[in-house]
């Protein structure tokens, strides 16, 4: 699938501007095919309900991108310090990431935008004793 952005109106979201909830869920369905594919990650998801995770992301990624703000899971902090996610592991996740949506022709400046808020959550998500320098 791809994702095409049209011309015809102007949408003021990111959201809305790659296609809404269906981009959102294939941008999902690729970024989980990628870290699932990827040995240092999969472990993480071997007793998760893999389709519960993947609505979770797919509501939490639309409020990353201006869409609806659907999303009553838990806080980044809370679901993930408990895994001891080092910082190498975030940034191949958030290269997944940035990867699923290139592959879906999201344009740069979202991508740009994506980044930004994978950098601004980071400390929330990397547990306290494997950041560098910590």
């Amino acid at each position: 699938m791809t994702v095409t952005v049209t011309q015809e109106t102007a949408p003021s979201s990111h959201y809305d501007r790659i296609g809404g909830a269906n981009a959102v869920k294939a941008a999902v369905e690729l970024f989980y095919d990628k870290v699932l594919a990827d040995p240092e990650l999969a472990a993480y998801f071997t007793s998760v309900d893999m389709a519960g995770q993947r609505r979770h992301l797919a509501l939490m990624l639309a409020v990353v991108l201006g869409g609806p703000d659907e999303y009553a899971g838990r806080g980044l902090a809370e679901a993930h310090q408990p895994l001891g996610i080092t910082a190498e592991q975030y940034a191949k996740v958030g290269g997944h990431l940035s990867a699923a949506l290139t592959e879906l022709g999201v344009p740069e400046d979202i991508l740009t935008d994506v980044q930004a808020v994978l950098a601004q959550v980071q400390d929330q998500v990397v547990a306290a004793g494997t950041r560098p320098g910590a």
